[in-house]
C-alpha cells in the first residue's frame, strides 16, 4: 500500500524518489522573506523552502543566514532525488541573494549559470512612498 496513515487521521503519500540530474533553481528574495524553489527543467518542483518555514520570524527571516539554510534545506532535498547541477535565477532586491547562491555551491549543486530575473517596471505603477525611520 503506497499511503501511509498520518497522526491526525491524514493520508500521506510516500514521496517517490525521483532521478534528475538537471535543473533550476528559483530564488526569491524580498525584503521580508527568502523563498527557494528547485525545479526540473520541465519547471516542476522538486524541493522548496524558505527562511519563514523553517521558523524564522519577524526580522530573522530577511538576514543572509535565514537564507542560506533556507538554500541549504532546499538543495539538499533536491540531491536526494538525484540533482547534480543547476541553472540559478534570481528575482527581487532582498539581503540574501548571493548568501543563498553560495550557500548552493557549497551544499555541493553544481551551478552552471546566474540569472537575475528581477522584473523592471518600464514607468508602471507608482512605487511606495519613502520609508522614515
Amino acid at each position: 500500500m503506497a499511503a501511509q496513515k498520518g497522526n491526525k487521521g491524514t493520508v500521506r503519500r510516500r514521496r517517490e524518489r525521483k532521478n534528475i540530474e538537471r535543473g533550476a533553481a528559483h530564488i526569491q528574495s524580498t525584503f521580508n522573506n527568502t523563498i527557494v524553489t528547485i525545479t526540473d527543467t520541465q519547471g516542476n518542483a522538486v524541493s522548496w523552502a524558505s527562511s519563514g518555514e523553517l521558523g524564522f520570524r519577524g526580522s530573522r527571516k530577511s538576514t543572509p543566514f535565514a537564507a542560506q539554510t533556507a538554500a541549504e534545506t532546499a538543495a539538499r532535498i533536491a540531491m536526494e532525488h538525484g540533482m547534480k547541477s543547476v541553472e540559478v535565477y534570481v528575482k527581487g532586491p532582498g539581503a540574501g541573494r548571493e548568501a543563498a547562491i553560495r550557500a548552493l555551491q557549497a551544499a555541493g549543486l553544481d551551478v552552471s549559470m546566474i540569472k537575475d530575473v528581477t522584473p523592471i517596471p518600464h514607468n508602471g505603477c507608482r512605487p511606495p512612498k519613502r520609508r522614515r525611520v
